[in-house]
Protein backbone atom coordinates (compact mmCIF):
# COMPACT_ATOMS: atom_id res chain seq x y z
CA UNK A 1 0.00 0.00 0.00
CA UNK A 2 1.08 3.42 -0.74
CA UNK A 3 2.85 5.41 2.50
CA UNK A 4 2.10 8.75 0.94
CA UNK A 5 -1.84 10.23 0.66
CA UNK A 6 -3.89 12.62 -1.01
CA UNK A 7 -2.81 16.14 0.47
CA UNK A 8 -6.62 16.84 -0.79
CA UNK A 9 -5.91 20.74 -1.03
CA UNK A 10 -8.49 21.69 -3.63
CA UNK A 11 -10.79 19.97 -1.76
CA UNK A 12 -10.44 21.58 1.06
CA UNK A 13 -10.84 24.88 -0.64
CA UNK A 14 -13.55 23.87 -2.22
CA UNK A 15 -15.14 22.99 1.70
CA UNK A 16 -14.16 26.50 2.93
CA UNK A 17 -16.03 28.60 -0.10
CA UNK A 18 -19.20 26.09 1.66
CA UNK A 19 -19.51 23.20 -0.98
CA UNK A 20 -19.84 19.83 0.94
CA UNK A 21 -20.67 17.60 -2.10
CA UNK A 22 -17.91 17.33 -4.29
CA UNK A 23 -17.54 14.81 -6.86
CA UNK A 24 -14.23 13.31 -7.72
CA UNK A 25 -14.03 12.49 -11.87
CA UNK A 26 -11.65 9.80 -13.41
CA UNK A 27 -11.57 7.67 -16.77
CA UNK A 28 -9.57 4.54 -17.21
CA UNK A 29 -8.79 3.12 -20.55
CA UNK A 30 -7.92 6.18 -22.60
CA UNK A 31 -4.72 4.61 -24.50
CA UNK A 32 -6.08 1.69 -24.54
CA UNK A 33 -5.88 -1.00 -28.11
CA UNK A 34 -9.39 -2.40 -27.73
CA UNK A 35 -12.63 -2.16 -25.30
CA UNK A 36 -14.16 0.95 -23.71
CA UNK A 37 -13.28 4.23 -22.16
CA UNK A 38 -14.72 4.05 -18.87
CA UNK A 39 -15.40 7.68 -16.98
CA UNK A 40 -16.74 7.40 -12.88
CA UNK A 41 -17.99 10.01 -10.88
CA UNK A 42 -17.87 9.66 -7.31
CA UNK A 43 -19.16 11.82 -3.91
CA UNK A 44 -17.94 10.98 -0.87
CA UNK A 45 -19.08 11.03 2.44
CA UNK A 46 -16.57 13.18 4.76
CA UNK A 47 -18.17 11.49 7.73
CA UNK A 48 -17.85 8.37 6.18
CA UNK A 49 -14.12 8.19 4.31
CA UNK A 50 -12.77 4.60 3.18
CA UNK A 51 -9.90 3.80 4.31
CA UNK A 52 -6.79 3.81 1.19
CA UNK A 53 -7.91 5.80 -0.71
CA UNK A 54 -4.79 6.61 -3.61
CA UNK A 55 -4.31 6.83 -7.58
CA UNK A 56 -5.90 3.24 -8.78
CA UNK A 57 -2.56 3.10 -10.72
CA UNK A 58 -0.60 2.74 -7.63
CA UNK A 59 -2.56 -0.13 -6.05
CA UNK A 60 -2.75 -4.01 -7.15
CA UNK A 61 -5.42 -5.21 -8.49
CA UNK A 62 -6.91 -6.90 -5.22
CA UNK A 63 -6.40 -3.62 -3.41
CA UNK A 64 -8.63 -2.52 -6.26
CA UNK A 65 -11.20 -4.54 -5.50
CA UNK A 66 -11.40 -4.08 -1.83
CA UNK A 67 -10.96 -0.86 -2.00
CA UNK A 68 -14.16 -0.54 -4.65
CA UNK A 69 -16.88 -2.46 -2.58
CA UNK A 70 -15.60 0.36 0.46
CA UNK A 71 -15.86 3.05 -1.85
CA UNK A 72 -19.12 2.29 -3.64
CA UNK A 73 -20.80 1.05 0.07
CA UNK A 74 -19.86 4.15 1.63
CA UNK A 75 -20.16 6.77 -1.31
CA UNK A 76 -23.20 9.93 -1.23
CA UNK A 77 -23.12 8.79 -5.31
CA UNK A 78 -21.16 7.15 -7.56
CA UNK A 79 -21.94 6.53 -11.25
CA UNK A 80 -19.94 5.39 -14.57
CA UNK A 81 -20.28 5.75 -17.86
CA UNK A 82 -19.13 4.18 -20.99
CA UNK A 83 -17.84 5.12 -24.60
CA UNK A 84 -17.25 1.92 -26.93
CA UNK A 85 -14.29 1.51 -29.24
CA UNK A 86 -16.60 2.10 -32.29
CA UNK A 87 -17.42 5.44 -31.04
CA UNK A 88 -13.93 6.18 -30.04
CA UNK A 89 -13.32 5.92 -33.49
CA UNK A 90 -16.02 8.29 -34.93
CA UNK A 91 -15.25 10.94 -33.05
CA UNK A 92 -11.77 10.68 -31.47
CA UNK A 93 -10.46 9.78 -27.79
CA UNK A 94 -10.45 13.81 -27.14
CA UNK A 95 -14.08 13.89 -27.64
CA UNK A 96 -14.64 10.85 -26.25
CA UNK A 97 -13.08 11.31 -23.08
CA UNK A 98 -14.64 15.02 -22.22
CA UNK A 99 -18.12 12.96 -23.05
CA UNK A 100 -17.63 10.06 -20.88
CA UNK A 101 -16.60 12.22 -17.67
CA UNK A 102 -19.43 14.49 -18.30
CA UNK A 103 -22.04 12.17 -18.74
CA UNK A 104 -20.70 10.18 -15.53
CA UNK A 105 -21.26 13.36 -13.66
CA UNK A 106 -24.48 13.88 -15.19
CA UNK A 107 -25.66 9.92 -14.05
CA UNK A 108 -25.07 10.81 -10.29
CA UNK A 109 -28.35 10.93 -8.33
CA UNK A 110 -27.37 13.24 -6.03
CA UNK A 111 -26.13 16.73 -7.52
CA UNK A 112 -22.89 17.74 -6.77
CA UNK A 113 -21.91 21.16 -5.67
CA UNK A 114 -18.76 21.05 -6.96
CA UNK A 115 -15.94 18.88 -9.38
CA UNK A 116 -12.64 17.88 -9.01
CA UNK A 117 -11.65 16.06 -12.40
CA UNK A 118 -8.42 14.63 -13.60
CA UNK A 119 -6.45 16.82 -15.67
CA UNK A 120 -9.81 17.51 -18.28
CA UNK A 121 -11.79 20.52 -17.94
CA UNK A 122 -15.39 19.88 -18.35
CA UNK A 123 -18.23 21.89 -18.08
CA UNK A 124 -21.12 21.55 -15.87
CA UNK A 125 -23.49 24.31 -15.51
CA UNK A 126 -22.38 26.83 -13.30
CA UNK A 127 -20.55 24.72 -11.03
CA UNK A 128 -17.18 25.22 -9.78
CA UNK A 129 -14.68 22.63 -11.71
CA UNK A 130 -11.18 22.17 -10.72
CA UNK A 131 -8.74 20.48 -13.29
CA UNK A 132 -5.71 18.85 -11.91
CA UNK A 133 -3.03 17.31 -13.40
CA UNK A 134 -2.20 14.16 -11.75
CA UNK A 135 -5.23 14.56 -9.85
CA UNK A 136 -6.07 11.51 -8.91
CA UNK A 137 -2.85 10.83 -6.88
CA UNK A 138 -3.73 14.52 -4.94
CA UNK A 139 -7.02 14.34 -4.58
CA UNK A 140 -8.65 11.32 -2.73
CA UNK A 141 -12.63 12.13 -4.25
CA UNK A 142 -10.26 12.00 -7.95
CA UNK A 143 -8.56 8.62 -6.76
CA UNK A 144 -11.86 6.80 -6.00
CA UNK A 145 -13.71 7.56 -9.30
CA UNK A 146 -10.25 6.36 -10.80
CA UNK A 147 -10.10 3.02 -8.71
CA UNK A 148 -14.09 2.49 -9.82
CA UNK A 149 -13.48 3.40 -13.48
CA UNK A 150 -10.31 1.09 -13.54
CA UNK A 151 -12.57 -1.53 -11.55
CA UNK A 152 -15.76 -1.57 -13.36
CA UNK A 153 -13.46 -1.49 -16.83
CA UNK A 154 -11.07 -4.40 -15.93
CA UNK A 155 -14.17 -6.02 -15.05
CA UNK A 156 -15.35 -5.85 -18.46
CA UNK A 157 -12.68 -6.86 -20.18
CA UNK A 158 -11.85 -9.73 -18.02
CA UNK A 159 -15.93 -11.04 -19.10
CA UNK A 160 -17.56 -10.46 -20.90
CA UNK A 161 -15.34 -8.78 -23.54
CA UNK A 162 -13.21 -12.01 -22.87
CA UNK A 163 -15.92 -14.55 -23.81
CA UNK A 164 -16.70 -12.84 -26.73
CA UNK A 165 -12.97 -12.94 -27.95
CA UNK A 166 -11.24 -15.75 -25.97
CA UNK A 167 -8.15 -15.92 -28.59
CA UNK A 168 -7.39 -12.13 -27.77
CA UNK A 169 -6.56 -13.22 -24.21
CA UNK A 170 -8.53 -9.69 -23.18
CA UNK A 171 -8.79 -11.01 -19.50
CA UNK A 172 -4.91 -10.68 -19.07
CA UNK A 173 -4.21 -7.38 -20.75
CA UNK A 174 -7.62 -5.64 -20.32
CA UNK A 175 -6.48 -4.51 -24.27
CA UNK A 176 -3.80 -2.49 -23.36
CA UNK A 177 -0.52 -2.15 -25.61
CA UNK A 178 1.39 -5.03 -24.07
CA UNK A 179 3.67 -7.28 -26.37
CA UNK A 180 1.31 -10.38 -25.64
CA UNK A 181 -1.65 -8.03 -26.81
CA UNK A 182 0.92 -7.12 -30.06
CA UNK A 183 1.82 -10.50 -30.64
CA UNK A 184 -2.49 -11.87 -30.50
CA UNK A 185 -3.25 -8.86 -32.76
CA UNK A 186 -0.35 -10.04 -35.45
CA UNK A 187 -1.73 -13.32 -35.33
CA UNK A 188 -5.22 -13.00 -35.39
CA UNK A 189 -6.02 -9.69 -36.91
CA UNK A 190 -8.68 -7.09 -35.61
CA UNK A 191 -11.15 -7.83 -33.43
CA UNK A 192 -14.83 -5.82 -33.50
CA UNK A 193 -13.57 -4.97 -29.83
CA UNK A 194 -10.33 -3.25 -31.46
CA UNK A 195 -10.03 0.71 -32.14
CA UNK A 196 -9.06 1.29 -35.18
CA UNK A 197 -8.08 4.48 -35.23
CA UNK A 198 -5.59 3.71 -32.96
CA UNK A 199 -1.72 2.46 -33.41
CA UNK A 200 -0.63 -0.52 -33.96
CA UNK A 201 -4.21 -1.43 -35.08
CA UNK A 202 -4.57 1.54 -37.67
CA UNK A 203 -0.97 0.74 -39.42
CA UNK A 204 -2.13 -3.10 -39.33
CA UNK A 205 -5.22 -1.92 -41.35
CA UNK A 206 -3.65 0.32 -43.50
CA UNK A 207 -0.44 -1.85 -44.27
CA UNK A 208 -0.71 -3.40 -47.48
CA UNK A 209 0.02 -7.26 -48.02
CA UNK A 210 3.17 -7.95 -50.27
CA UNK A 211 2.14 -9.09 -54.04
CA UNK A 212 5.11 -11.76 -54.56
CA UNK A 213 5.54 -11.79 -58.12
CA UNK A 214 6.20 -15.29 -59.87
CA UNK A 215 9.65 -15.76 -61.48
CA UNK A 216 10.25 -15.74 -65.14
CA UNK A 217 10.95 -19.18 -66.31
CA UNK A 218 13.98 -19.64 -68.00
CA UNK A 219 14.65 -21.68 -71.16
CA UNK A 220 17.43 -24.37 -70.14
CA UNK A 221 19.11 -25.75 -73.29
CA UNK A 222 20.08 -29.40 -73.19
CA UNK A 223 23.77 -30.03 -74.22
CA UNK A 224 23.61 -31.32 -77.84
CA UNK A 225 19.87 -30.78 -78.42
CA UNK A 226 20.69 -26.94 -79.60
CA UNK A 227 18.25 -25.80 -81.85
CA UNK A 228 18.78 -23.73 -85.03
CA UNK A 229 16.23 -21.09 -85.53
CA UNK A 230 14.13 -21.32 -88.28
CA UNK A 231 14.67 -18.58 -91.26
CA UNK A 232 11.60 -17.05 -92.89
CA UNK A 233 10.96 -17.15 -96.23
Amino acid sequence: MPKKKPLNHHEKKLRKAGHRLIAGVDEAGKGSWAGPLVAAAVILDVENIPENIFDSKMLSAKQREKAFVQITKKSISWSVHLVPAKKIDEQGIQKSNLEALTLAVKKLHVKPQAILVDAFKITYGNRPVVNIINGDALERSIGAASIIAKVVRDRLMSSEIHRSHPKYEFATHKGYGTSLHRKLLLKHGVSPEHRKSFSPVKDMLEKKPKVSKKPKKRLVLKKGKATKAKRKK
